[in-house]
C-alpha cells in the first residue's frame, strides 16, 4: 500500500514547514500505528513520522498475549492478527529435571477467537500501519525526527529530514513519542536510564512442531532458559537469554559454538536437528539487548511519551506490546473529551493522571516479567535453586495456583495486589517445601535465606514501579483530575 503523505510545504527560517494537524506521533511501531489509528477514528488530523515505513524485520515482539487481543478488539485493530499467519497461543509449559508445569490462559470466560498470537513482527506492524493510513485525516510519512521544536518550555511540533534529505518542521499542539527502544527523543522526556541484565539470542527453526500444539515452551536449563514459540505455520522461534557479562561474540563464531554445544542438547529431541541447522544457517543468529526501564517521565507541556521509549521490561514473558495497546487504549480514553489540545499546560496537567492510571497492567506485567527473569536463569547459588525450585513446585500444585499467576501473566488479571500475594505465597510455599518432613536448624537457616533473597528479587522492582502508584493509586491526586474547560 502507498501510503499518503504531507504535500503542503512553506518556507519557514531555515527549515521547510510541512503543515499542522492536531496530533504529531513520531513512531510507527505497534503503539504509534495504534494510537494513530485510535485517534484519526476519533476525528482528530494526525501526522506520523517513520523512520522505515518498509516494515520491521526483528525479531522482538512476536508475542501477544491475550489481554492484548482485548486491547487490540478495543481498538477495532483485531483483524490485524489476521492474513500473516499468526498463531494461537493458549499458555506456555515450563520444563525443569524431566518435569512439566503447564500454564494455561484462563480464557473460558472470552469467546473462542479471545487468546494469544505469535507472528512476525513486520507483518503485525504493517497490517496496524496500513489501517491507520486507510484513514483520510491520518498521514504517514517516512522520515527521521531530528528534535523537538520547544519555544518557551512548550513544544510545539519536531524538526525532521525526509526520505529526499529535506529539513522539514511539523506543527501541532501535542507530539507523541513512540519511537520505541531506541528513542532519540527520550532524553529530554523522562529519566533515561536504561538497565541491561541480559541477552536474547534467537533463531528460527523449520518444519517442527513443539510438544503441545497452541503452547509455547520454556526449558529451565543451565546455563541459560530457554523460550520457545511458534511465530508461522512453518517456523519456531528459540530465544536463549544469555547474562550480558556472558555473552559470545556471533562474528567469530562462538556464538554458534555456544548454542550448539550447551543450548541444543537442551531443547527436545525431536527439535535437536532442526536447532542444529537452524544455528548453522548463514545470518539465522540474532541478538536482542533485554532492556528493563521505568517509567519516569519528565512533564512537559505539548509533548507525551508512550510505548517503549517510556517503559521497558524483560521480554521474558512478552508483555511488551500488551502493556502498549493499553497505553494507547486509556490516552485515547483520556484524550477523548478533550475538543481541543491548544492549552498544551493545561493538557499535560490533565494528562498526568495517566501515569498512575496505568500502573493495573504496566506494574503487574513488569513487575512479573523482570522478577521471572532472575528467578528463571541458571545460578551456581543454592538460595537461587530453591527460589526456582519454589516457583516450580507453586505452578505444579494446579488450581487457583497456577490460575492466579496465568492471569497476570496474560494480562487479563492486571492487580498489583494480586502479583503481590502470589509472590509472598511462593516464598511461603518454599519456605515449607524447606522445613517438611522435620524443621532442622540447618533447614530454618535456608528458609530464612530462601524468603529474604526472594523478598530482595521483588522489592527493587516494586520500588521502581511507584509503591503509592502500584498499590494506593487512589491516594494520587492526579487520578482526579477533570478535563481542561470541564471544571
Amino acid at each position: 500500500m502507498e501510503f499518503p503523505k504531507e504535500n503542503c510545504a512553506n518556507k519557514a527560517e531555515n527549515h521547510e514547514a510541512a503543515g499542522t494537524t492536531d496530533v504529531i506521533i513520531v513512531g510507527a511501531g505497534v503503539a504509534g500505528a495504534a494510537l494513530a489509528y485510535a485517534l484519526g477514528k476519533d476525528g482528530r488530523r494526525v501526522h506520523v513520522i517513520e523512520r522505515d515505513l518498509n516494515g520491521p524485520n526483528r525479531f522482538a515482539g512476536e508475542v501477544l498475549l491475550p489481554g492484548g487481543y482485548l486491547k487490540l478488539i478495543e481498538l477495532g485493530l483485531e483483524d490485524c492478527v489476521d492474513e500473516i499467519d499468526a498463531r494461537r497461543l493458549l499458555g506456555y509449559v515450563l520444563y525443569k529435571d524431566g518435569k512439566e508445569a503447564p500454564v494455561t490462559f484462563p480464557l473460558e470466560k472470552f469467546e473462542s477467537h479471545v487468546a494469544g498470537r505469535t507472528f512476525h513482527n513486520g507483518r503485525f506492524v504493517r497490517r496496524l500501519q496500513n489501517k491507520a493510513a486507510s484513514l483520510h485525516n491520518v498521514s504517514l510519512e517516512q522520515g527521521t525526527v531530528t528534535s523537538l521544536l520547544e519555544e518557551n518550555g512548550t513544544v510545539k511540533g519536531v524538526h525532521y529530514k525526509d526520505t529526499s534529505g529535506r529539513v522539514l518542521t511539523a506543527y501541532a499542539p501535542l507530539t507523541v513519542v513512540c519511537d520505541g527502544c531506541f528513542s532519540n527523543l527520550r532524553r529530554s522526556l523522562c529519566n533515561p536510564r536504561v538497565d541491561v541484565p541480559s541477552y536474547f539470542v534467537g533463531f528460527a527453526l523449520t518444519n517442527c512442531k513443539l510438544p503441545l500444539e497452541h503452547y509455547g515452551a520454556v526449558i529451565l536449563a543451565d546455563p541459560s532458559p530457554l523460550v520457545l514459540y511458534p511465530i508461522s505455520s512453518t517456523e519456531i522461534r528459540c530465544n536463549v537469554d544469555i547474562p550480558s557479562r556472558n555473552l559470545p561474540s556471533v562474528s567469530n563464531g562462538e556464538m554458534a559454538h555456544y548454542l550448539k554445544t550447551l543450548v541444543a542438547p537442551k531443547v527436545f529431541p525431536e527439535l535437536y536437528t532442526a536447532c542444529i541447522s537452524a544455528i548453522e544457517k548463514k545470518d539465522n543468529i540474532r541478538v536482542m539487548p533485554n532492556r528493563i526501564m521505568a517509567a519516569a517521565p519528565h512533564p512537559i507541556p505539548g509533548a507525551f511519551l508512550i510505548g517503549d521509549a517510556l517503559n521497558m521490561r524483560h521480554a521474558l514473558t512478552g508483555g511488551g506490546m500488551t502493556v502498549a495497546l493499553s497505553d494507547v487504549v486509556l490516552l485515547r480514553d483520556l484524550l477523548r473529551p478533550l475538543q481541543n489540545l491548544s492549552d498544551a499546560p493545561a493538557v499535560c496537567g490533565y494528562l498526568e493522571s495517566f501515569y498512575t492510571l496505568r500502573k493495573p497492567m504496566s506494574s503487574t506485567i513488569n513487575t512479573l516479567a523482570n522478577v521471572l527473569q532472575k528467578v528463571f536463569r541458571a545460578s551456581s547459588d543454592p538460595t537461587m535453586e530453591d527460589v526456582q525450585l519454589a516457583f516450580f513446585g507453586y505452578l505444579r500444585l494446579g488450581g487457583v495456583f497456577s490460575y492466579g499467576v496465568s492471569a497476570m501473566l496474560s494480562g487479563l488479571c492486571p492487580r498489583p495486589l494480586s502479583l503481590a500475594f502470589h509472590i509472598f505465597a511462593v516464598a511461603l510455599y518454599g519456605v515449607g517445601r524447606l522445613l517438611l518432613p522435620f524443621p532442622s536448624p540447618k533447614r530454618l537457616w535456608d528458609g530464612v535465606k530462601l524468603f529474604w533473597v526472594a523478598v530482595g528479587i521483588v522489592l527493587p522492582f516494586i520500588w521502581s514501579e511507584g509503591v503509592r502508584q502500584m498499590f494506593f493509586p487512589l491516594t494520587v491526586p492526579a487520578c482526579y483530575r477533570t478535563p481542561p474547560g470541564h471544571n
